[in-house]
């Protein structure tokens, strides 16, 4: 064989395992960040099943307010501090990337 057909062999053959290699690395990535986004994926479900059935939330709270209302307003005082500083990190982080 001429010295050229096997140099582009060996190189063929390093470039394989260099692409099997990558093929692997990419698939333990993919894996580790599998379960965020399967907790995401979740999350986003029970986010799509409450807008479906805003009556099943709504009779919650009322049967929490009559149970235990201290319960249901504490929640809901965490619940607007979060929303709350949720909506000034978002503000904060578009005023910052505005005059970009």
């Amino acid at each position: 064989m001429a010295p050229k057909i096997i140099e582009l062999a060996l190189k063929k053959q390093r470039l394989q395992l260099q692409a099997a290699a990558q093929r692997v690395r990419i698939l333990h990535a993919i894996e580790s960040a599998s379960l965020a986004f399967g907790a995401a994926d979740k999350l986003r479900a029970g986010l799509c099943w409450a807008r479906a059935h805003p009556e099943v939330l709504v009779g919650t709270g009322i049967v929490l307010l009559v149970a235990r209302p201290r319960l249901l307003f504490r929640w809901a005082q965490r619940g607007f501090f979060v929303w709350e500083g949720l909506r000034r990190l978002r503000s904060a982080i578009e005023s910052r990337l505005a005059p970009r």
